[in-house]
């Protein structure tokens, strides 16, 4: 049976072995519902309930999708988990004829989204918060709401907060009339340290879920866009300004972040990467064409964009673009510039972890003498050792990972294998070349694993060639075993 839409609302979650409310809704708080009672004495006192299982994660994920869309208002935004956010509006709040106009407009895209909105405004941001957080007798002004606020917005631990009311010190008013050195001394540094930093008196600095990008664009409209192909000519027009502030400043773009603002307080972020700084606007426009193209959750305009921002947040030396004599477009910088656009453009539709790429490392060790790096991250590429004209390659270009140990016959000890078995087949040995003496690094050597490799090419009877090694020389281990190492082409 269907409940009435006026039934209290809960969340309501397992603790301590029993089902207790996470979270009530006003209609619930009027009936006396607290967070902490048990589910069933919730039910008792109340009767009938809408209960929903609360789940912190997607209520992150909520809350977070509402700091992307209070970006609107300020570039500093920062989350106050697990229900709260915290914006220093200092300098945007003209852009909405005042704090009033700020805070309404914020009140207005909250109840289309069905939410109520406490709120409060404060010089610091400790103030603002347990102003919104702790009820107060009304004050004529900041500094005597706060002063009115209950020693409980300090938010130390229980017993501190126990002893300050017990010592008669209830509000903050009655601990800023006190010595801050005696207050420190008999309640500890933590408790000073919270009330300098609602005062004012130190600070209280905030740690944005976005960093200010140093480069940016945006633009507002009166009447808010439905299409999202027009919201991508926006983006076009957005990119063609950053890029030419970019080129003021002798800057490439790495990392470009395209938000897009809804009319009813929601935004959609979207961002691309590229492995080397870029002032190519066409390229930037098709790296975000694919990511739009591979959006498991496509773009939604919803009732209307009424902002779109394009953001650079990662910025590089670029030197001025060198012109064909004969003019036209710009000349590569570098050989490699189509295959590392192929890699941006499969980094930027398959994910950034998806493609990697190869880099040598300084180490003799071969199963060390590369990394994998996701293509985009990966720096400048080094030259790779060019075997000589006409001779062999002296790396196979498949390596096992780990070696594979095989059974070497060999005429002596420490001499070449003659014949030897991997994976249940024999080998006879035709050719060999070496041995490849490589010592282990002396500043990682560790139990077996600072031994002695003697490698050898190797070829037998049908043609195969193989890269074997002795782990181990007899004086460093009586038994010394053999492995395969990899097979080239």
């Amino acid at each position: 049976m269907p409940l009435p839409p006026e039934a209290p609302l809960v969340f309501a979650e397992k603790q301590r072995g029993a089902m207790r409310l996470a979270s009530v809704d006003p209609a619930a708080l009027a009936a006396g519902l607290r967070p902490g009672m048990p589910l069933a004495d919730a039910r008792a006192q109340a009767g009938e309930l809408a209960v929903v299982p609360h789940d912190p994660v997607l209520d992150q994920q909520w809350l977070d999708r509402l700091a992307q869309g209070c970006a609107r208002y300020t570039p500093l935004v920062a989350l106050d988990a697990p229900d709260g956010l915290i914006l220093d509006i200092a300098g945007a709040a003209h852009l909405f004829a005042g704090e009033a106009g700020l805070v309404a407009d914020v009140e207005m895209r909250l109840s289309r989204l069905g939410m109520t909105l406490r709120h409060a405004l404060g010089p610091t941001a400790d103030a603002a918060r347990a102003l919104a957080r702790y009820p107060a007798r009304p004050a004529p002004d900041e500094a005597g709401a706060i002063r009115r606020l209950p020693v409980a917005a300090l938010e130390l631990e229980a017993e501190a907060t126990t002893a300050l009311v017990r010592a008669g010190l209830k509000t903050i008013g009655d601990l800023a009339s006190r010595p801050m050195a005696n207050l420190a001394a008999r309640f500890g540094a933590d408790a000073a340290m919270a009330l300098r930093r609602i005062l004012g008196d130190a600070p209280s600095p905030l740690d944005p879920r976005v960093a200010t990008p140093p480069v940016a664009a945006e633009r507002r409209f009166a009447e808010p866009i439905g299409s999202s192909a027009h919201a991508t000519r926006i983006l076009a027009e957005l990119a063609g300004e950053t890029i030419a502030e970019l080129a003021e400043r002798g800057k490439g773009g790495r990392h470009f972040r395209a938000t897009f603002f809804r009319c009813d307080g929601l935004a959609r972020t979207i961002a691309i990467e590229t492995g080397h700084p870029t002032r190519d606007a066409d390229l930037v426009m098709r790296l975000f064409a694919e990511r739009m193209d591979s959006l498991a959750d496509p773009l939604d305009p919803g009732f209307g964009f009424d902002m779109i921002r394009l953001a650079v947040p990662r910025l590089e030396t670029l030197g001025a673009s060198q012109l064909k004599l004969e003019g036209g477009a710009a000349r590569a910088a570098n050989e490699g510039a189509a295959m590392d656009e192929l890699a941006d453009r499969l980094a930027t539709r398959l994910g950034r972890h998806r493609v990697r790429r190869f880099r040598p490392a300084d180490t003799h060790i071969p199963e060390q003498a590369q990394l994998e790096l996701p293509a985009i991250d990966a720096p400048e590429p080094l030259p790779w050792q060019a075997p000589e004209p006409g001779e062999p390659p002296t790396r196979p270009f498949h390596l096992f990972d780990p070696p594979q140990p095989i059974e070497v016959i060999a005429e002596v000890p420490d001499g070449p294998p003659q014949r030897f078995r991997w994976r249940r087949a024999f080998h006879a040995v035709r050719r060999y070349e070496g041995p490849e003496r490589i010592a282990a690094e002396w500043w990682r050597r560790r139990d077996n694993g600072g031994l002695t490799r003697d490698y050898y090419r190797v070829e037998d009877a049908q043609g195969r060639r193989f890269w074997l090694f002795r782990h181990g020389l007899y004086d460093e281990k009586p038994d010394p075993r053999w492995y395969i190492h990899g097979v080239f082409a």
